[in-house]
């Protein structure tokens, strides 16, 4: 597309849809008669400008979400209503995989093809619809495109990874429409894929409900399955809301002092102390702070955070009410995933409902106490995972991660000290609360307290979300889910996503805490507990773990933009028995690429990239 498209003209159908979204009067602008940047509802200049730019994703939604495309006309027409560059809103609509600048169906099915999806079938999946429906959709070439009424593409994990294997599909229009689908067959999606489907035909089920698995200890996940998570009343007669008059009734301070003395852990991976955390922000004189909730769970394998949004959405909402008044935020973002669309029905409904009853705003609980919440929806982008590539991403940017320092409590988003949690994390702060910090740090282990959510794939009987407290071991875990597929034998088990460790089958003993695994040289991550049995071969997934981090690294850095590159191009020598220097060379130089990695890059997602691949190699043994 040429980056001159300041004269094209938008559809009124994107008009409407941006100027919607932006809570703005139609301009009226048919290309010629009034400019918008003129408008006396647009015209700003300045700082007043630049802080519009943060709508930036939001906008590019809209327009896409009615037309199932972002034309020249509609990146025009949020350019000029937003007062942002076009060649940065290009930059932006181009970072993200749900975004398309060419010309696309309004009706489009993602089909994963990621490591779960593969190990339950996906690869047969897709040669059906190659066959049934014609092959996967590549963008068109040319001025003159025809556009077909529905089409199909490869996608990265979708976070349903316990219904495996997964789709999603996405349909534009006046009434713009998404949904999931588990469990997929050719006979679910051809017919949903031609003519589209009511919303809750094809909603997920959830394992919740079902009594507790021995050796499971449910907090996080006790209203899961049993409280209606559409319903306000319903959450506040379990308990919900009790937490946050403790909260305010004790203040701020002794908040931070209970979760600090839980010893509670960050849940997202790098496993930070919370309240060492809260307590740096709500030291920080700068003004404002923001609590910033990552719900951009994109690692391969995860879902955790998913069914905590769709099955008790209000508990999110409270947990993040507390953080922000304990942390000194009147602002709070929960970024939200871009393919969780009932994750962010759910989560949208109960801020409307919270804010409609006073339990978010200018006097929440009537108490003086002000804190709100803005949803910002992902775009499909693992690198925003990254704490600093949100803030990027949130603030209308390419999702690219920062260099540290300053680091995100002294100056994060918008430059302002910020704290950062995910939505397991969060949602541990309630319960620390009601209990006191010091009994719930009695759960788990004395480095690893409380619960934890494994999220469990692959070759189990059970696949699901589990919550048991740190200190089971994998064997345990394996069993809590049923054990192994019936006939089946555990070849390995990939622990913590793509960017974790496939372990041995004689290492299922590890005990499941921050501590155990560290000790073992493996690592919890974001709770990945995928099971490859021994009849899936295991060097396909190796492949496709390279060609995930190849796709998603954002390419800022020269060691992960390149040597995602170089890895996944050793593994297909390797798999075509072109091994350069035979596989001891070979294995010789994907051990130098992955620690020039390891070393160099600037954020988690290069120095990870070789960690599965690696314990394949010298862990597993694979090529030998």
């Amino acid at each position: 597309m040429d980056l001159h498209f300041s004269d094209a003209t938008p559809t009124t159908e994107e008009r409407d849809a941006v100027d919607a979204l932006l809570g703005l009067p139609s301009s009226g602008w048919d290309g010629g008669v009034r400019d918008p940047v003129r408008d006396t509802h647009t015209a700003r200049g300045g700082h007043e400008a630049r802080a519009m730019r943060h709508l930036l994703l939001p906008a590019l939604h809209a327009a896409q979400s009615r037309v199932g495309w972002l034309s020249e006309g509609a990146l025009n027409y949020v350019c000029k209503r937003l007062s942002v560059p076009p060649a940065d809103a290009w930059g932006v609509a181009t970072f993200y995989a749900l975004f398309s600048t060419t010309p696309r169906p309004k009706r489009v099915l993602h089909v994963c093809d990621d490591i779960a999806c593969k190990c339950a079938g996906a690869d047969t999946l897709i040669a059906d619809l190659e066959r049934a429906v014609g092959p996967a959709y590549h963008a068109p070439k040319g001025d003159h495109v025809e556009v077909a009424e529905f089409t199909w593409m490869r996608s990265p994990c979708l976070g349903l990874c316990d219904q495996a294997p997964a789709a999603l599909l996405q349909e534009a229009g006046p009434q713009p429409a998404e949904r999931m689908v588990g469990s997929a067959t050719l006979d679910t999606l051809g017919p949903l894929l031609r003519s589209g489907t009511p919303a809750d035909a094809v909603s997920p089920p959830f394992r919740g409900g079902a009594p507790p698995a021995p050796g499971e200890r449910r907090l996080l996940t006790r209203r899961v399955g049993e409280v209606d998570p559409t319903s306000l009343d319903a959450y506040r007669k379990s308990g919900g809301y009790d937490a946050l008059k403790e909260a305010i009734e004790v203040g701020a301070e002794r908040v931070i002092a209970e979760v600090t003395a839980s010893k509670l852990l960050g849940r997202g991976g790098a496993a930070f102390p919370t309240g060492r955390k809260w307590d740096a922000v709500a030291r920080q004189p700068a003004q404002p702070h923001y609590l910033v909730c990552n719900a951009d769970e994109s690692e391969p394998g995860t879902f955790k955070d998913r069914v905590l949004m769709e099955e008790d959405p209000f508990a999110l909402v409270e947990s993040m009410t507390i953080a922000g008044f304990a942390t000194g935020c009147e602002l709070g973002y929960l970024y939200v995933r871009g393919e969780y669309p009932l994750a962010n029905e759910r989560v949208r409904d109960a801020i409307a409902q919270a804010r409609e009853s006073g339990l978010l705003g200018d006097n929440v609980l009537g108490k003086g106490v002000k804190f709100d919440i803005e949803i910002r929806r992902g775009a499909g982008a693992y690198i925003c995972g990254e704490e600093t590539a949100l803030f990027n991403s949130i603030e209308g940017m390419r999702g690219e991660p920062r260099n540290k320092p300053p680091f995100p409590v002294q100056a994060g988003l918008f430059g302002k000290p910020t704290v950062v949690n995910n939505v397991e994390t969060l949602m541990n702060v309630p319960h620390i609360l009601m209990m006191g910090g010091a009994e719930y740090a009695k759960i788990g282990t004395e480095q690893s307290t409380g619960t934890r959510l494994f999220c469990v794939s692959g070759s189990v009987r059970k696949p699901g979300l589990y919550e048991a407290a740190f200190g089971i071991t994998a064997k345990q875990l394996l069993e809590m889910a049923g054990g192994v597929t019936k006939g089946r034998k555990v070849q390995t088990v990939l622990l913590g996503g793509a960017a974790g460790v496939f372990i041995r089958p004689d290492e299922l003993d590890m005990v499941l805490t921050f501590e155990g695994t560290r000790a073992a040289k493996a690592t919890l991550g974001s709770g990945v507990f995928m099971v490859v049995d021994s009849q899936t071969e295991l060097k396909p997934l190796l492949l496709r773990i390279a060609a995930f981090f190849r796709d998603e690294s954002c390419g800022q850095c020269v060691p992960c933009r390149v040597g995602t590159v170089r890895q996944e191009e050793s593994l297909h020598r390797i798999a075509t028995g072109k091994a350069r220097g035979g596989m001891k060379g070979e294995v010789a130089l994907l051990d130098d690429v992955g620690m020039a990695m390891k070393d160099a890059s600037i954020c988690g997602l290069g120095q990870t990239a070789y960690s599965a691949v690696e314990s394949a190699i010298h862990r597993l043994r694979i090529y030998q």
